[in-house]
């Protein structure tokens, strides 16, 4: 790259990390597409740094020594999560959003790339001292939830089938029990995808009694991963006993009246 004025420089620094939440990029990388020294970087992230901070945005972490560099990490204050998620429950509060048979309508914000890039870096934010290997959901309509919570960790998502798929060669399957309709369904999961040892953070987009996530955490345990955490984006408040003993939800559902077409749907951190 040529020369570019300092500006320049900054807009596409910056552009370059945020894209790529958790990345560890090496001042040696920039150096290189810059063409600029490493004590002028590392005063632009320096001004980056105060930046995205002051603005509630995120921030830049540098790590010493030869193997080290900086990287985005997406944390914002508790106020700014907080404005977040009541924003979200006021968009699932819409009366139109109530399906005959006293369900929610969720797809199209669940498809929401900026809503739901807002939601993996939540849980990016209260899950990363726990720093997991890798985010573990099941093939329905969570995964986008869950692949926007692995870019923010920078870490591989892998996706617990419903039943066996010879495409996924030799597999790890489970039986498990859905904790509201009561129903016997299979998961399995590829050997390759999820090694034994590695630490697991299982996300989905809904739980009602827990059953879902219960069978991801059983499927990690049968081919030895530990499952750090859960969350999921919307839980309801009853049953009050889950089959998931420790788990973070996003908002909180308490009551779905059809009648009087209501919902209430508050944060739950």
């Amino acid at each position: 790259m040529d020369k570019i004025r300092r500006m320049d420089r900054l807009v596409i620094l910056a552009k370059y990390l945020t894209n790529k939440p958790s990345h560890l990029y090496s001042l040696g990388e920039f150096a290189d597409v810059f063409g600029c020294a490493k004590s002028t970087l590392s005063e632009d992230i320096s001004l980056i740094r105060t930046a995205l901070e002051s603005s509630g945005a995120g921030t830049l972490e540098t790590i010493a020594g030869a193997a080290g560099g900086v990287r985005y990490l997406p944390c914002r204050p508790d106020s700014a999560m907080h404005e977040i998620l009541v924003k979200l429950a006021a968009v699932f509060s819409s009366p139109d959003r109530i399906i005959p048979g006293g369900f929610l309508y969720m797809s199209d914000v669940l498809f929401s790339p900026e809503q739901m890039v807002e939601a993996g870096e939540i849980f990016f934010q209260r899950f990363a001292p726990l720093a997991p290997d890798y985010i573990l959901t099941v093939e329905t309509k969570g995964i986008p939830l869950a692949l926007m919570t692995a870019r923010a960790f920078n870490i591989p998502l892998v996706m617990a089938r419903q039943g066996n798929k010879v495409t996924e060669g030799s597999t790890v399957s489970i039986n498990y029990l859905t904790g509201s309709a009561k129903r016997i369904q299979t998961m399995s999961v590829s050997r390759r995808a999820l090694p034994a040892g590695a630490k697991v953070l299982v996300i989905d987009d809904f739980m009602k009694a827990g059953g879902t996530a219960r069978g991801l955490i059983d499927l990690a345990s049968e081919v030895g991963a530990n499952v750090v955490g859960t969350g999921v984006l919307i839980a309801t408040d009853q049953p009050e006993k889950k089959l998931v003993d420790d788990f973070t939800a996003l908002l909180m559902l308490y009551k779905i009246d059809e009648v009087s077409k209501q919902i209430d749907i508050r944060p739950a951190i």
